[in-house]
């Protein structure tokens, strides 16, 4: 009689046919509600984070600083729940409850930061961001370790081994595809969308992502009937941690009468041999990842720092204007090609020099990851060199700009003229006179006079206000003298779409006074606050001023550029208007990021991939999930340090903190070289009852494909390379 076959999915059996060919067991259906869940959920996640800087600096009012730390503590957050996710699905409530549950605090959270970006009055917007934020952390750090590993229990292994591979492979392609897609279109939600008055949409742009995480919920509980769910099988964090404590209680007790060759050995009696050996083979491999969060700390920055790199670069290619958040796509699309080009020509290439264990890639990893930021570095001081007309670069100098709305070329005289060259200084009429190097070690006021050099205009007087290190402007219009702050020292800008100030000397009944631009969208802003209007962010390309309906000037603005539109005139006689550049229009190219960005995805190749399959390669297979929790805290580490540094503040310009990171990259690189220099790999640590690693050739058990232990799936070591996440490397849920 044949014998039965049982596939272990809902009790069914399957029985050979006459030739003793067995049926092969249907591909899982609950993998359809598993992989679309991810999708959604990547979508709202990537959505949410490629545009969460831009919000926070243009909406919420933060500067550069205190943005960059709250986007890396929310990241930190998200890179340190995972352990608690992980430990609540083994040890208590099995993964499908947890992905449900914290799936339910994920989406509320999304929805609390879309409702937060509504302009409400009276809403407390920071504090319902930062609660939105927290939930969210939450939500998605929960489930991080749950997902992939509920998709591989829907499989009978090892007769579906196969179909396992296709899922892994399809589960890649909804996280690429999720990230892909929401990194490209959320910040056209963000910048090209306008409601509640405002010229930018990010209710929209966090509501859409929003909208998609709920729909993964409602995808996740259809396919609940088709489940098949393990039950919690307990977590190996809990017995490391026992071992590592026991060994502490045996060393204080017994290190004098028993002296043991390795301080884990005290614990032997209590968690038994294997545990012991096992966790000195996690400890040999945790010990390498010492330096990996530095790593972190400099990659993730591609969300922060290089976004606002991108704001103060001109995005204007090809007649199309390439938003600062927008830049980020090119990573995850870098990562799909160069995945196979380093598999078939880079690796070879570094085959034939000598380079093929992974310890060797994983230095050449940290190399790149260095070289990125220092090219990131030379990019900023490019730019910085432009910026010096925006703010004074010397702490004890000021900025001073002059206007001269009135119809008479002026020569003016100040006390600040001992700090000058004493020349006669004459401001042409609609023109700027300015010196953006006064030497002002404290805050004083000079008084100031002007006289009509021809025409017939009143002589101007008033008192001149410097502060070191502040850009002040005054105008002169209707005989008086009008002080401003030159708009110089508000929050870095977040886009480098244009920014205009109209200062008006035209009669105050003729109006309303309205700016149009395409950002305006039939919406024309008001410049009616007279006579110096506030500062307007307008799209790049021409735009019109508009008296009472009637064109009174006529200009073109481009991206990065700080202009003051001088009208003056009225009704009867017409307008007369200037269009003055206080600030260059960006010279940069978004373009020239490239270079920085294609070599921190090669460093990302180079060190993650090659890091995840040399973890998984040499760790024995019940501290594989301790080994992948580990890897996750180093991410959170890595942008715990972009917090202390952003915090204290250990430069003074960007382009020096870019080159403190790299510095940093390279000292931490020659820290690896030292840890792994005696490194002994071995293809598995043994199981065996003896201690010794045998260095051998590939087990064919490194062939076989994957198997499941006390419940979990374990990963094959080879396949590591393509479970890659293509954009954050969180190899948890690929």
């Amino acid at each position: 009689m044949a014998k039965q076959i049982t596939n272990g999915k809902n009790g069914q059996k399957e029985e050979p046919n006459s030739q003793n060919v067995v049926v092969p067991i249907p591909y899982p259906k609950s993998v359809a509600f598993i992989i679309s869940n991810e999708f959604c959920e990547r979508f709202n996640y990537y959505g949410m984070r490629t545009i969460l800087v831009l919000y926070l600096t243009n909406k919420l009012g933060y500067n550069e600083e205190t943005s960059t730390v709250l986007f890396h503590t929310f990241t930190m957050l998200v890179y340190i729940f995972p352990l608690i996710g992980a430990l609540i699905a083994d040890g208590w409530l099995g993964k499908y409850k947890t992905i449900l549950y914290l799936s339910l605090v994920y989406s509320v959270g999304a929805m609390v930061v879309s409702f937060g970006a509504v302009p409400l009055t009276g809403m407390p917007t920071k504090a319902v961001t930062v609660v939105g934020l927290l939930l969210i952390a939450i939500g998605t750090g929960g489930i991080k370790p749950c997902v992939s590993a509920f998709g591989g229990d829907q499989f009978s292994l090892p007769a579906q081994s196969l179909q396992l591979a296709k899922f892994f492979s399809l589960f890649y392609f909804a996280i690429n595809a999720g990230s892909l897609i929401s990194t490209t279109f959320t910040p056209i939600l963000r910048a090209d969308v306008h409601c509640f008055g405002d010229q930018d949409c990010f209710s929209l742009a966090f509501g859409v992502p929003a909208v998609l995480m709920i729909i993964s919920v409602l995808i996740f509980m259809a396919g609940k009937r088709l489940y098949r769910c393990q039950p919690p099988a307990g977590n190996m964090i809990f017995g490391v941690s026992r071992c590592i404590a026991d060994a502490f209680k045996g060393w204080r007790k017994r290190r004098h009468s028993e002296p043991m060759e390795s301080f884990l050995d005290y614990a032997e009696p209590t968690v038994g041999a294997r545990m012991v050996r096992e966790t000195k083979c996690l400890g040999r491999i945790l010990r390498l990842f010492l330096p990996f969060p530095v790593f972190w700390a400099l990659f993730d920055q591609q969300g922060s720092r290089w976004t606002f790199q991108a704001t103060r670069m001109d995005g204007m290619v090809l007649g199309y204007q390439i938003k600062p958040d927008q830049m980020q796509v090119v990573n995850p699309l870098l990562i799909l090609g160069f995945l196979p080009l380093f598999d078939y020509i880079v690796y070879p290439i570094l085959g034939r020099v000598g380079i093929k264990r992974p310890l060797q890639k994983l230095t050449i990893g940290l190399l790149l990851a260095a070289m990125g930021f220092f090219l990131s570095a030379a990019l900023e001081m490019k730019m910085e060199q432009a910026a010096y007309q925006a703010t004074p670069v010397e702490p004890d100098t000021a900025h001073l700009r002059l206007y001269n709305g009135m119809p008479c070329r002026y020569e003016f005289e100040t006390k600040l003229a001992e700090k000058m060259d004493g020349a006669p200084r004459f401001i042409e009429s609609l023109e700027m006179w300015s010196d953006l190097a006064v030497a002002v070690p404290k805050a004083k006021e000079y008084a100031f006079r002007a006289r009509p050099v021809n025409g017939k205009c009143p002589e101007i007087t008033g008192k001149v206000r410097l502060q070191p290190g502040k850009s002040t402007g005054y105008f002169l219009t209707q005989g008086k003298l009008v002080e401003f702050t030159d708009g110089l020292e508000m929050p870095a800008s977040v886009s480098s779409e244009p920014l205009v100030r109209a200062l008006l000397s035209t009669p105050e009944g003729e109006g309303p006074v309205l700016l149009l631009s395409g950002a305006t969208q039939g919406s024309p802003l008001s410049l009616d606050n007279r006579n110096v209007s506030m500062l307007h962010r307008i799209s790049p390309g021409l735009a019109e001023v508009n008296i009472n309906g009637r064109n009174a000037a006529s200009f073109e603005a481009k991206g990065g550029g700080l202009y003051s539109l001088l009208v003056a005139g009225n009704a009867r006689d017409g307008y007369h208007y200037n269009m003055l550049e206080v600030v260059a229009p960006s010279a940069v190219s978004i373009l020239w990021q490239l270079p920085q960005i294609v070599v921190m995805t090669a460093a990302e190749v180079m060190f993650s991939v090659t890091g995840l399959e040399f973890s998984y390669s040499q760790s024995p297979p019940s501290m594989k999930s301790v080994l992948q929790a580990c890897w996750l805290l180093s991410v959170a580490i890595g942008n715990m340090i972009v917090v202390v540094i952003a915090e204290f503040k250990f430069t003074s310009t960007q382009s020096g903190e870019f080159t403190l990171f790299a510095s940093l990259m390279l000292v931490d690189m020659l820290i690896f070289l030292w840890l792994a220099r005696s490194y002994q790999y071995n293809d598995q640590c043994d199981d065996g009852d003896n201690d010794e690693v045998v260095q051998s050739k590939p087990s064919a058990s490194t062939l076989e494909p994957p198997l499941r232990r006390n419940g979990h799936l374990e990963a094959e070591p080879g396949y590591g390379a393509y479970r890659n996440h293509a954009y954050d490397n969180d190899f948890s849920e690929a």
